[in-house]
């Protein structure tokens, strides 16, 4: 018996699945993140007094493929302007044949404001392909810590969800900051997800508490000296992080002066309570006069620029249209094919390794260092 447990060990084998990218990459179809379709609306549920879930299904019904962790790009017409977010996928990649995002009612924010306000079940919403490299697949450790604060918590969630739904016993450790009781999102299916796996840990933080709120729990801002009496051990877990800019500039900060690996630090890197204007040029280390010429391999048109700009902002003021999100090299939706010249990309994680050894680039994040031509 015991020799059968070494050549085969369920959990074991159960949680190099979850660690794997080819588990969610089977069994579903592939939906390029440049690729943009259309969604239907099947379910819309209030988590908090300001943040909403939207279930979203295929047009053809088919299961969609991504990884826990990863977001999409949604696209409106808001006031008659296109405006385009990428919102994580909230739902775990094991239940693919609904999709959903979560989304927090921003003050002043466009896009959130038009979801809530405007999306119902059989509704129709463009979006692009599922994207990102913020994901449980990133690691192998068998134990992980989970820091998030706000609509932060939509990643981990789908990545909670996925562990649970594979039956995995994981040692997850989930550390969630929010203003007050009343916007912990999830807070009670996280609690039932917790009963189910013993080895989830659950523990909330309060900023504030209103004056009829029912909270016995901890209430402040998160701090070393708080983390460590919860989890004596966290700088030994793998972290993943997410949540608003100044918070995850505090987590690695806190977790740095505790010890912690940085190797070992993962976090989402754009502001995912970002519902702000339009497209920001990304500054440029060095100016220079040179200018190049870009030709468009389908459309036979051709565009100069200077070194000093990004090729989606140069495409875009030559009037070209190429689908783009956050302009920051993370949501992956500019991804286009070199086929001619060179280009220095420096991005956030929106494209993999293998993809640039295809020849694809991120436009909004990339200078051309010679004549292009691009498969557009």
């Amino acid at each position: 018996m015991s020799s059968m447990q070494e050549l085969f060990d369920p959990v074991s084998d159960i949680a190099d699945r979850l660690t794997s990218a080819v588990t969610w990459e089977s069994g579903a179809r592939l939906w390029p993140s440049n690729e943009q379709q259309a969604l239907t609306c099947c379910r819309v549920i209030d988590e908090t007094h300001d943040v909403k879930t939207f279930a979203f299904c295929t047009q053809d019904k088919m299961p969609v493929r991504f990884e826990p962790g990863q977001f999409m790009t949604v696209s409106a017409t808001v006031a008659g302007q296109s405006v385009e977010r990428c919102y994580t996928i909230s739902s775990p990649p094991s239940r693919p044949y609904l999709v959903s995002i979560t989304v927090k009612r921003v003050p002043g924010g466009v896009m959130s404001n038009w979801l809530h306000d405007n999306l119902r079940p059989g509704s129709h919403l463009l979006a692009y392909g599922p994207s990102g490299t913020f994901t449980s697949t990133a690691s192998t450790a068998r134990q992980s810590l989970y820091l998030s604060a706000g609509s932060g918590v939509t990643p981990l969630m789908s990545m909670t969800r996925a562990s649970i739904d594979l039956g995995l016993d994981r040692d997850i450790a989930f550390v969630h900051s929010a203003r007050t009781p009343a916007d912990i999102i999830f807070r009670e299916e996280l609690k039932q997800l917790a009963r189910l796996s013993p080895k989830l840990k659950l523990f909330f933080i309060c900023e504030g508490v209103r004056e009829h709120d029912d909270w016995s729990g901890a209430t402040g801002r998160l701090t070393l000296q708080q983390l460590s009496e919860w989890l004596p051990d966290f700088a030994e877990r793998e972290v993943f992080t997410c949540g608003p800019a100044g918070y995850m500039s505090a987590v690695k900060a806190l977790l740095r002066d505790g010890g912690h690996d940085p190797a070992h630090y993962h976090q989402e890197s754009f502001d995912i309570t970002a519902d702000a204007g339009p497209e920001a040029t990304m500054p440029s280390s060095h100016a220079t006069s040179n200018t190049f010429t870009v030709k468009l391999s389908r459309s036979s048109k051709t565009f100069t620029m200077s070194a000093s700009e990004t090729v989606l902002s140069a495409a875009k003021k030559a009037g070209v249209a190429i689908a783009s999100s956050c302009s920051q090299g993370v949501c992956g939706t500019c991804k286009t094919k070199v086929l001619e010249g060179t280009v220095n990309m420096k991005h956030n994680g929106g494209i993999r390794e293998r993809e640039v050894q295809k020849g694809f680039h991120l436009l909004c994040c990339s200078r051309p260092t010679s004549d292009l031509v691009l498969e557009l």
